[in-house]
């Protein structure tokens, strides 16, 4: 494994690892992005379940965005996500921002996700 490799793994551990130190029974928000795409899901980790998940591959988003990898679609996959998640019933959740900086493309899913009624 290359050094860029191990260090975001440590990272990335890290933040699960204090996520769910202060989670108390509440599902986790958790979100992976590439250089073309955004992927959102609600985790119930207690079941090991998949409670509610978003993606810009999503029918429903594909033929509004102009790229996956930008804020704009950011907002409307956090928008997305929250709608589906209190369709769920989780209305609290945690957020795991995975070996991401709160910035950019995250931190625009996060105020979305808020807005939409999530709280964390």
């Amino acid at each position: 494994m290359s050094k860029q490799t191990v260090a975001t793994a440590r990272r990335k551990a890290r933040v699960r690892r204090s996520i769910k130190a202060v989670a108390n029974g509440r599902a986790r928000l958790s979100v992976h992005r590439t250089g073309k795409q955004i992927y959102v899901q609600v985790i119930d980790d207690a079941k090991g379940l998949t409670l509610a998940s978003a993606s810009t591959l999503d029918k429903d988003i594909r033929g509004d965005i102009k790229s996956g990898a930008n804020v704009v679609a950011a907002t409307q996959i956090g928008k997305l996500i929250a709608e589906r998640a209190l369709k769920a019933g989780v209305k609290e959740v945690v957020f795991d921002r995975g070996s991401y900086r709160y910035h950019g493309r995250v931190k625009a899913l996060a105020e979305a996700a808020r807005e939409g009624g999530l709280s964390f």
